[in-house]
């Protein structure tokens, strides 16, 4: 019984994250065409799109490796899945919070865009292989700063306690910002600055979209990609947004609203964290890439490459620095 429970859990938080990543892009699509001068499409769009895809026939093409071809799909969509149980989601601890941590969940990260590049390869398009490419490229260059902001966050944690500091419940426990002084603060928010512009890297948007750049490569990785393959795809990738909006959200803004307006029912408080949790995510989202894809066009590649590995790695070692000064000096 506990096996089935635990099964049936399992299968409702990945049918919320897939459903709330949904809506998420619906919303996002018609915030960006207002800021724009435009109308939109319904914030229900995405839904329409995922069972527009399902009702198609998925064609492979010449020359393709059909199983790679085809696997690449159900890989993406399981890995960005298994992100969520790995991840606090709804004010809540963590499914597999026992079983892994803020390391594990950068390589998890990485499974998703694998499998996109995999999938671009298999296809024997120059199209999809340019976009590949591309991927590979952008994939290396955000996990440097990626990596250097979670390391920092979980090395400053690990002064203040023996529990793994690169447990999401250990920096739920002790919030960066109740660590440091002034100068850690300041540390803190720029590694909060790099999240957020690692985000859209890790989503794929505007102005880090080159792999699969519509003008250039006609779609790019899934250029050659069709019903139910692209809808898996397609929802792999929403999920995957949603998850990196959470990461930011566990490890700068671990609060719950229920203690702060006492409300001491458990029902009651896990429905006031869960909705505040959702506030939070979407709040990430709509600064780090709505606004940042209504603002800005694409980078070439070079120019998000040495975003990345440059000028963020370098911002976020900044960070760094100023939180080891803040600790030697409060």
């Amino acid at each position: 019984m506990n096996t089935a429970v635990t099964i049936a859990v399992f299968v409702l938080v990945v049918a919320l994250g897939v459903l709330i990543s949904l809506l998420y892009r619906g919303i996002d699509r018609k915030l960006v065409a207002h800021m724009q001068g435009r109308v939109g499409p319904p914030v229900i769009q995405p839904f329409r799109d995922v069972q527009k895809l399902l009702m198609k026939e998925s064609i492979i093409p010449d020359g393709a490796i059909n199983w790679l071809f085809t696997a690449a799909p159900f890989v993406c969509l399981l890995t960005s899945a298994l992100l969520l149980l790995y991840i606090p989601l709804f004010g809540q601890s963590a499914l597999l919070g026992g079983f892994g941590d803020a390391i594990l969940v950068i390589y998890l990260l990485l499974l998703p865009s694998l499998a996109f590049v995999l999938g671009g390869f298999a296809s024997s398009s120059p199209y999809a292989s340019v976009g590949a490419q591309r991927e590979m490229v952008i994939m290396m260059s955000y996990e440097l700063p990626l990596a250097v902001a979670i390391v920092t966050l979980a090395w400053r944690t690990g002064h203040v306690t023996d529990a793994n500091p690169f447990m999401f419940a250990t920096m739920a426990q002790y919030p960066i910002w109740s660590l440091v002084g002034p100068l850690g603060i300041v540390g803190s928010l720029v590694l909060l600055f790099t999240l957020l512009v690692v985000t859209p890297g890790e989503a794929a948007k505007v102005p880090f979209d080159a792999a699969e750049a519509k003008t250039e490569i006609a779609g790019g990785l899934v250029v050659e990609y069709s019903g139910r393959n692209l809808a898996l795809f397609y929802v792999g990738d929403i999920i995957k947004a949603f998850a990196m909006a959470a990461v930011v959200v566990a490890l700068f803004i671990p609060y719950n609203l229920s203690p702060l307006i006492g409300i001491g029912t458990p029902v009651a408080g896990a429905i006031v964290d869960g909705l505040f949790f959702l506030v939070k995510v979407f709040a990430v989202m709509f600064i780090s890439i709505s606004l940042v894809r209504t603002a800005m066009a694409r980078f070439k590649i070079s120019q998000a490459s040495w975003i990345y590995i440059i000028a963020m790695t370098l911002i976020g070692l900044v960070g760094l620095i100023l939180i080891s000064f803040d600790l030697m000096v409060f």
